[in-house]
């Protein structure tokens, strides 16, 4: 479907639903000084999740050093890490009573491990500080600018689930994604996997940037390849202005196409909506 300035279609409209949950988690979040990408990034579902409880932890801070053309998060130059932000995420998360935990972060180019020292922290403070029942943890990292050793730091600690997202098609990306690199990113799972094989892995894409549908099934092989065991797949909105423009928005039929082409290749899930997100129904898609 084309675009037309300021009308949505339907099935990208999410109906808000009030909830008192939302303000508590909200009030938790804020007392335990904690960022979530769910309010960062804009994300549409973020009530729903709420409502029900659950959050994206958002670490190192709030601010991006990169600038990517679909991303809400704020760019520019980022403020120190906080030491004790590990123990707080355990904390919250067990107050919340999470069994399964996504924390992400943005991009910190101004460390010199892209902060995979606090990826790992973090994890092992959810270890110890998790529930009694078995915590599963879910990490959706930067690409580290593909530094194998911050990458096999994050894996060392075992998380779960690995997830790295390609956003997009190769050729999008010098608009989409200008300080990033398509087989970079693609490398990052392929070693995450040649370090530890039992770890999951995760991939995300956004539909309605200029993307072809060959150009989508080419992505998809090759996360395979790599042997990448999930996949998501949404439909971009522009957050803010200064975001690029959607170029189209695409059916709810061409995403189950894209959902039955993927369980064809061999992953072992595949989420694909218009309102899919990278952590969106996570504990679902990961078990």
């Amino acid at each position: 479907m084309s675009v037309k300035r300021g009308r949505l279609p339907p099935w990208v409209v999410k109906k808000y639903v009030p909830s008192a949950r939302i303000h508590e988690l909200k009030k938790l979040l804020r007392d335990a000084g904690l960022h979530t990408v769910c309010e960062s990034a804009r994300c549409p579902n973020r009530g729903e999740c709420f409502a029900a409880g659950t959050a994206t932890f958002l670490i190192m801070g709030d601010v991006c050093t990169r600038a990517c053309g679909f991303c809400a998060v704020k760019s520019g130059a980022p403020l120190k890490l906080r030491e004790d932000e590990p123990q707080r995420v355990a904390l919250a998360s067990r107050r919340l009573g999470l069994k399964h935990v996504v924390v992400t972060s943005v991009t910190r180019d101004d460390l010199p491990d892209g902060g995979a020292a606090h990826f790992a922290a973090t994890i092992a403070a959810l270890r110890k500080t998790g529930p009694a029942a078995r915590l599963t943890i879910e990490v959706l990292t930067p690409d580290f600018a593909g530094d194998p050793q911050a990458i096999a730091r994050v894996v060392h600690a075992r998380p779960d689930v690995f997830n790295h997202n390609l956003e997009t098609v190769p050729s999008l990306y010098s608009r989409v994604r200008p300080q990033a690199d398509y087989e970079r990113s693609l490398q990052l799972l392929a070693r995450v996997k040649r370090l530890d094989a039992a770890i999951v892995t995760k991939s995300g894409l956004m539909l309605g940037l200029g993307e072809t549908e060959e150009q989508v099934l080419r992505v998809m092989r090759d996360l395979r390849r790599v042997d990448c065991d999930l996949l998501v797949i949404g439909q971009y909105l522009q957050a803010k202005k200064q975001n690029l423009a959607v170029q189209r928005f695409a059916p709810p039929e061409e995403f189950r196409f894209y959902a039955d082409m993927g369980r064809e290749m061999g992953f072992r899930r595949v989420l694909s909506q218009p309102l899919a997100r990278s952590s969106y129904q996570a504990s679902h898609i990961a078990h």
